[in-house]
């Protein structure tokens, strides 16, 4: 699909990777963007139309359907990282299961008969790199997103017949505030939000946005222990 001319909604778009996604869609001529936060007084761009969304909400999520019935293009991108253990507490594990994984599907599932009905669109699911790995820190984080991935490829096989493109994203570490902490190389924002849309106009089913995810995902043909070391 083109971006020109689009009508585009973005969740978690006040920030980091979202604000982002609503700045590339802006630059490339997209005709309306919904810029979704739960608290929409963060949403300040006088140039997008804010809209409350909380994607752990079903309520808020159909709402949101209703309210902006003439989309073509959905960004899923809203999401948490807690550092939550699948060994620690169940709460903290179904935090990030109910952002990272019920949310995205949920919206997926609203918003599907809304694009069908305005000829087919795109769906961006934004996953991470470690949708295939998992590190000490990131056990819930990355149970979560393999979920997302798993469910990203069955959206593009249900969707096909409506016409719905469906791109999974996959990345290391963004230079948002999420990896603030981190040392070491990220991802700006803006170039990966670029990569993403040429991508939609392209009608690529996915997007690994650095070396990587690169380099991972050719890993998982292999030996766990390249991966893992010792430790796989």
């Amino acid at each position: 699909m083109r971006i020109e001319g689009a009508t585009a909604l973005v969740t978690g778009a006040n920030r980091g990777l979202g604000k982002a996604f609503v700045e590339e869609l802006l630059a490339r001529g997209a005709t309306k963007v919904y810029a979704t936060a739960r608290d929409v007084s963060t949403i300040t761009d006088p140039r997008v139309t804010p809209l409350e969304l909380d994607i752990t909400e079903p309520a808020s999520v159909a709402a949101a359907a209703r309210a902006a019935a003439d989309v073509d293009l959905v960004v899923n991108n809203a999401g948490i990282a807690t550092g939550a253990s699948v060994l620690g507490d169940e709460n903290d594990l179904r935090r990030e299961l109910e952002t990272n994984f019920f949310g995205p599907v949920r919206v997926t599932r609203a918003f599907a008969p809304v694009l069908a009905a305005n000829g087919g669109g795109a769906v961006v699911n934004v996953l991470s790199v470690l949708s295939w790995l998992a590190l000490p820190s990131t056990g819930g984080y990355s149970a979560a997103k393999a979920a997302a991935w798993a469910a990203t490829n069955a959206q593009r096989q249900e969707l096909a017949g409506q016409g719905t493109h469906v791109v999974g994203v996959h990345v290391g570490y963004l230079d948002t505030e999420m990896a603030a902490h981190i040392d070491g190389p990220k991802t700006s924002p803006d170039k990966l939000a670029a990569q993403v849309l040429d991508a939609v106009e392209a009608g690529e089913p996915e997007v690994l946005g650095d070396d990587t995810s690169r380099n991972v995902k050719a890993a998982l043909s292999g030996d766990l222990r390249d991966l893992y070391g010792s430790r796989g």
